[in-house]
């Protein structure tokens, strides 16, 4: 069985890339990398080199959870189905409220690796646009924030409203749109489909990129704010700090 599985795992990184994919074979390596979680777990009920890898069923789209090679903790969240990227068109459907949920479960994958210098909470999630990626095959990233955007998001985040407007400062740098999502909604919520209503974009969101983060303790409306915005290059994950310096100064993982 163990020698079966091998040349299982083995095949599975050489598996056909997606039809969408670039020509360039670095681009796929994440694709590769999903497809032996997923072999892993049909076959052997294993989830390496993924954390975690769920199968989905009839109504729910299968997604994994993978850590960043040397990283401990940047980690991304897959659909196990082949797309591209937050421009997929699939996305403004049910899948794109499924991924959402399957990210924001995910992120005790970051927080336990630093035992309790932080919470889920404050975990962020960000995708980048096509040329802000390194990958075609849409991973959600989750790590912790920039000090510097937490404290913009304390002082101003609760002037955000629930259509799209200019946070007040940039951040990382960039000048992001945001947009409430308060508690009650966010199970049901989108951030694919209400990509398309950001201010100025265009059909496509090949040059869309966001991020999310909780609202702040003590904000009044309670949930998570999305913070998107447009560059040939848009890189939302910019505002992520992958050493994690925001636990260092609580003590370190």
């Amino acid at each position: 069985m163990r020698r079966a599985l091998l040349a299982a795992l083995l095949a599975a990184v050489t598996v056909a890339s997606p039809a969408s994919a670039a020509p360039d074979p670095s681009r796929d390596v994440l694709w590769a990398a999903l497809k032996t979680c997923v072999l892993a777990k049909r076959l052997a009920n294993r989830t390496f080199p993924c954390l975690s890898v769920d199968l989905g069923d009839g109504d729910r789209p299968g997604s994994a959870v993978l850590r960043a090679p040397g990283e401990p903790t940047h980690s991304v969240v897959m659909p196990t189905d082949t797309v591209a990227g937050l421009e997929a068109p699939v996305l403004r459907g049910p899948r794109g409220v499924a991924y959402w949920r399957a990210a924001l479960a995910a992120r005790p994958f970051v927080s336990d690796v630093l035992k309790g210098k932080l919470t889920p909470a404050e975990v962020g999630l960000a995708v980048n646009s096509a040329r802000g990626r390194s990958q075609d095959q849409l991973h959600i990233h989750l790590d912790c924030l920039k000090p510097s955007v937490l404290k913009a998001v304390r002082a101003h985040g609760r002037h955000v409203g629930r259509t799209w407007a200019r946070f007040p400062v940039p951040l990382a740098g960039d000048r992001f749109y945001a947009l409430r999502v308060p508690e009650a909604e966010a199970a049901q919520f989108n951030p694919f489909a209400v990509l398309h209503t950001l201010p100025g974009a265009r059909p496509d969101l090949h040059r869309t990129s966001f991020a999310a983060l909780a609202t702040p303790p003590g904000d009044p409306e309670p949930g998570y704010i999305l913070l998107a915005y447009r560059a040939p290059s848009a890189s939302a994950e910019d505002v992520m700090d992958h050493s994690c310096s925001v636990a260092a100064a609580r003590g370190g993982a």
